[in-house]
């Protein structure tokens, strides 16, 4: 799947004057729900755009969250919190793994996880940067995708995330229309195969 690596991402909320490492705990404790829109650029490690993407995601703590990809490919990415559904429209696949530790050392583990946030990652702050105040996340767990995570705040609201893997690409994750505790049908968090649609996994 063209965007399996993607991060899982949302807007926070925090103290006026917090650090990140405090705007995330707060969110973390106050935020339930959250939708935004986001865009998504991958740059190699010569700095060269090599993906782009774009649509709607959402979640509801703990464990559940939905990735709609409107262009340039129709994907979804949904969890129920027990399962993983992966669906390429293109290709008319369906992946489907049990979530377990699919998720941990993610951006998912930070936003739409459990508590347990310094279980899984080292945080600290990052100071400021074009305008933004910055978090770094590194997953204590070396069995991920991601060697680094960067979150930018602007204000009390993270509007960018950067991901670093061990190849040198660097994701970058920006968001927009955010909603805090919005109300999101359980349903959202479902997902059922397409007929016909080939399924691999459980």
């Amino acid at each position: 799947m063209r965007f399996i690596s993607v991060a899982f991402a949302l807007a926070l909320s925090g103290a006026a004057h917090a650090g990140g490492v405090d705007r995330l705990k707060a969110f973390v404790i106050g935020a339930k729900t959250a939708e935004a829109d986001f865009t998504q650029t991958v740059s190699d490690k010569s700095g060269r755009i090599t993906q782009q993407a774009s649509g709607k995601m959402m979640f509801a703590r703990p464990g559940k969250f939905r990735w709609d990809y409107v262009a340039p490919y129709e994907q979804v990415i949904v969890s129920d919190g027990v399962k993983l559904w992966l669906y390429d429209a293109d290709l008319d696949q369906v992946s489907v793994k049990a979530l377990g530790d699919v998720v941990a050392g993610t951006p998912a583990a930070l936003l739409a996880g459990d508590n347990a946030i310094e279980k899984y990652f080292s945080l600290k702050n990052a100071g400021e940067s074009g305008g933004l105040e910055w978090l770094d996340a590194t997953p204590k767990n070396r069995d991920t995708t991601f060697e680094r995570i960067r979150m930018g705040f602007r204000g009390d609201v993270l509007v960018q995330m950067e991901m670093y893997d061990y190849f040198g690409q660097r994701t970058t994750l920006k968001l927009s229309r955010f909603s805090r505790n919005p109300l999101i049908p359980p349903s959202r968090f479902k997902f059922t195969p397409p007929q016909g649609a080939d399924i691999i996994g459980d």
